[in-house]
Formats: structure tokens, sequence, C-alpha cells
């Protein structure tokens, strides 16, 4: 279900409602029939009362804040299943909703950056990953160790670490985030990637079970939704919500 065609349609026609009332029903003259006038009344009502809520929601959820929910352990340890994330739709560019056509360029994705984009293959689906490749850029991954042009990417032990999460620390530029081996002696994913120009190449921070540009391929920048922020809410089947996750920004 297309939410956002949705949200534009119902936007559009409570408005063409209200637009038509205005300027030609109020000021109509001729006889109707009283039923014909209680349910255009009845109509008029509806769409006064909906349409600045509908127009509201469309312009946060199109232009600056859009919420979604993990559904995987892709991102684990830096996301769970069951969060619930804001995705900053502004970070990368202004589009025009349903038909995503940017009209107004705000900044570019940076290395470490976690991202929400449309699948290549299948641009109803959403998925969440981490920005590893730039355009431009050769890298590669190796014993679970990721050398971007030449240079091999930093990672350090985490000290809260336990080894039903054996996880790292890993620099990528300016970010700092946990990553997660389970499976050290896992090589089905190594090899070497030349990013071309206007793609990036993404990975799951829980690098033996994410699908990622390693199994999907490069992503297109035209794919990109927007930039996941911060965690507003992490509910996973019938447990309790756990609030110590509730407002944490995403590294």
């Amino acid at each position: 279900m297309n939410l956002a065609l949705i949200l534009v349609v119902l936007t559009f026609f409570t408005g063409v409602v209200v637009a038509i009332d205005r300027f030609f029903w109020q000021r109509a003259s001729g006889a109707e029939t009283v039923s014909a006038s209680a349910a255009r009344r009845t109509l008029v009502d509806y769409s006064r009362s909906f349409f600045p809520v509908l127009l509201f929601v469309l312009i946060i959820r199109s232009f600056i804040f859009e919420p979604f929910r993990i559904p995987s352990g892709s991102m684990m340890p830096t996301l769970l299943q069951g969060d619930f994330i804001f995705v900053k739709k502004y970070a990368y560019g202004l589009r025009l909703p349903v038909i995503e056509t940017k009209f107004l360029r705000t900044g570019e994705p940076r290395r470490g950056d976690v991202v929400v984009f449309r699948l290549p293959s299948d641009e109803s689906i959403n998925y969440i990953k981490r920005v590893v490749g730039l355009p431009g850029d050769e890298l590669s991954y190796e014993r679970h160790r990721l050398t971007i042009n030449g240079v091999q990417v930093d990672i350090d032990i985490d000290a809260d670490a336990t080894r039903a999460m054996p996880s790292f620390i890993e620099q990528l530029d300016a970010r700092r985030h946990g990553i997660l081996i389970t499976d050290p002696s896992n090589a089905r994913a190594d090899g070497t990637h030349h990013v071309p120009e206007g793609h990036f190449f993404v990975m799951g921070d829980n690098r033996d079970n994410s699908q990622d540009s390693r199994f999907i391929g490069f992503i297109p920048e035209s794919n990109l939704v927007g930039e996941a922020v911060f965690i507003w809410m992490h509910v996973d089947g019938w447990n309790w919500p756990r609030w110590e996750r509730i407002g944490n920004k995403i590294q």
C-alpha cells in the first residue's frame, strides 16, 4: 500500500472540495433538494476538518521527518528489531511525494551515515543500512575488515561486548559505531568493489547477517529516502517497551 499516494489523493480531494465550496457553492443560487444540500454540507464540513490536518501530515512526512520501524536485526548492535526511528527527509534534498523527483539539493550522504533507501530491485520496499562507499571509492571487504581507497578502516574491541553479542567499534571518517561479527570464519561476502558515480555502497552493521550492497548491488542516489537520526520508541512483539532506547541518537 502506497501511503504517500493515499495521503496525496486525500489531501488533494479535500482541498478541492473546500475550494469549490469557497468559490462556487457559496455563491451559487437556485433551488436544490434538502437531501442534496445536506449531503453537500456534510462533505464540505468533513473536508474543512480534515484538509489542514492532512496537509500538515503530508508536508511533515514528505519533506521533514518520516517514521520507520526496524523489521530485522541487520543493523545490530546500532539498531534492534522493534526500534521505531525518525528519518530526516531533507538531509540530502527535497523530493516531490509519490514521484520522488528531487527539486532542491540540501546535502550529500557522508561515509558512516545510516540511510533509508528504496530497494533497487523493488522500490516498494525500504531498506536501512550504513553508507560505507561514496561515488568513486574503491573498497574491499576481507576477513571482516574494510579497506577504503587503500586505507584499512580502524576497529577496536567493544568494552561492552559479550559472547552473545561479539561487537566491535568501527571508525568511518568521523563516525564511531558498533559492528557485530557473529561468524569470524564467514568469507562468503568478501570481495572488492568500485563504486560508480551517482551510487553508494551500503552495509549493515550486523556484518554476517545483512542483505546489503555485497548482495543487492550499489544504491543509486535517486533511491535515497533520508538519513536515520534517532529512536523514538522500541516495542518488539508483546514485550514491554525498552525505555532506555527512546531518544537515542543513531551513531
